[in-house]
């Protein structure tokens, strides 16, 4: 008899075991379900649209629960519905009420050229001075000789149910591993 309750509680201690595989399996599942699909979103980076800040190929992540609590801000890294099927990633140059414009390769927000370190330096067309409308923003890649972005009608000013998160981290490749830094730029400096 004594045999009898030992090989039970052995059996009753896999079956326990078991279960809290199970129940960890089924949490962890979950929680990534709920990250993935609320919180944060993994991208590959598709293009070089964004040179040299982000290259074709880099895996970033991208925070989607900021933007609930915060407003998307100038030099912002973002991601953003092109389409149904397409994500661009753009960086926040403008904001509804800004003026811009492009001549000689210098952005001017507002009638104050930006200083733009994180660009590539290839030269790029000028661009008519525009105002963004309210709610919206304008958008280009740091690769601005080639970037499809606000300055071309496919795109055009972004509306902010567009606009899906900030990119923050790229996690690949591992010799780049880190945060990714927005601009900083604030638009009360004038170079």
């Amino acid at each position: 008899m004594v045999r009898t309750r030992s090989k039970n509680k052995q059996e009753n201690s896999r079956s326990n075991e078991i279960k809290e595989w199970i129940q960890s399996i089924i949490l962890a599942v979950i929680i990534a379900f709920i990250l993935k699909f609320f919180i944060i979103d993994f991208v590959y980076v598709d293009g070089s649209s964004m040179y040299p800040t982000l290259t074709d190929g880099d895996r970033v992540i991208v925070n989607e629960i900021g933007y609930r609590f915060n407003e998307p801000d100038y030099g912002d890294i973002i991601t953003l519905h092109y389409d149904a099927s397409t994500e661009y990633v753009k960086r926040i140059i403008a904001k509804g009420g800004d003026t811009i414009s492009i001549k000689d390769n210098v952005v001017y927000r507002n009638g104050q050229p930006l200083q733009e370190d994180y660009i590539n330096q290839e030269s790029y067309p000028d661009f008519p001075e525009v105002t963004v409308p309210a709610g919206k923003y304008f958008v280009m890649g740091d690769n601005r000789a080639h970037s499809s972005d606000s300055r071309f009608t496919d795109l055009g000013f972004v509306n902010r149910g567009q606009i899906i998160g900030k990119v923050f981290f790229r996690f690949w490749p591992f010799t780049k591993f880190g945060i990714v830094e927005s601009s900083g730029y604030d638009p009360g400096e004038a170079s």
